[in-house]
């Protein structure tokens, strides 16, 4: 049962456009393949085997994509906490002394953008040495690093296209199975995904 009305295809220009070999080749659109939500249970996802013939396995099919839905959040709250890591053990990194080299505060004091001040906390003075930063910086290429980052970023995409795939079906049930599993994640793991600034 239909809640939109169609208009009749003989009405509109006189051709019947109710197979798709009727259409003309000149360019004319098919009314019948016209994108719309479908209500139907037995839309296939992904492929022609994966097509729901009963109420469970529509359910079960609208869950795996809920379950979709969790783990994309939850990669990206993942990717979000190890970038974090990833910057934190960059910053540890930086002020490692080594043998030879002169110290960390001999190389800030001589440095152009270093300034020295006196900071004052409860009646007690220190000299310290602010230090401005120079600008965007591009983090080196880590083996440790970069393709974990990589496989991260393309299992994430991998994942997106499963999710829009789902959608593209225009099966309202499986619209709304993505819509939940993305509220699901966010709700569960969405604090994750923001980063701290340094």
């Amino acid at each position: 049962m239909s809640h939109f009305p169609r208009h009749d295809s003989m009405a509109m220009d006189g051709m019947d456009h109710s197979s798709p070999s009727s259409s003309s080749s000149g360019g004319g659109h098919n009314m019948e393949s016209m994108a719309v939500f479908v209500n139907s249970m037995t839309t296939s996802l992904y492929s022609t085997n994966w097509t729901p013939s009963t109420t469970g396995q529509y359910a079960g099919t609208c869950i795996f994509l809920i379950a979709l839905g969790v783990l994309f959040r939850s990669i990206l709250a993942f990717k979000a906490w190890q970038e974090q890591r990833w910057l934190e053990a960059e910053f540890n990194r930086r002020y490692v002394v080594v043998n030879g080299k002169p110290p960390l505060a001999e190389n800030v004091s001589r440095d152009s953008i270093s300034k020295n001040m006196v900071l004052s906390e409860n009646g007690v003075e220190e000299n310290v040495v602010v230090v401005q930063k120079r600008g965007a910086t591009v983090r080196p290429w880590r083996l440790s690093v970069d393709p974990l980052r990589a496989l991260l970023d393309t299992v994430i995409a991998g994942v997106s296209y499963l999710l829009m795939l789902g959608v593209m079906s225009m099966n309202v049930g499986y619209f709304l199975s993505v819509l939940a599993g993305t509220f699901l994640g966010s709700l569960l793991v969405g604090r994750y995904t923001e980063t701290v600034g340094h």
